[in-house]
């Protein structure tokens, strides 16, 4: 029977780092959060015709927005790979 006598430094232990919350999960997230809800209830409540009136605005500003936020998942980092739909194969059988 062997076993395996190899020594550890200290070294050899260290924790692996632990992942970083999202923001809205951390506690400036969730103050932010909260003081938000407040301004929309407070909002709703007492300045419905300011918050109509600039509806839209808001919208309008809202598609720029929309546009530099939420490209993230769109995998733009290699521009030269040749990831074209027509080099791909076929996995339907017809050509």
């Amino acid at each position: 029977m062997t076993h395996d006598h190899t020594h550890h430094t200290p070294d050899s232990h260290k924790p692996e780092p632990q992942a970083r919350l999202p923001w809205y999960r951390t506690w400036t997230g969730l103050a932010g959060l909260g003081v938000a809800a407040v301004a929309a209830v407070y909002l709703s409540l007492y300045h419905v015709t300011h918050v109509l009136d600039a509806l839209p605005f808001v919208l309008l500003l809202l598609c720029p927005l929309m546009h530099v936020f939420m490209h993230g998942g769109h995998g733009h980092g290699g521009h030269g790979g040749g990831s074209d739909s027509a080099d791909r194969p076929n996995k339907g059988g017809s050509p």
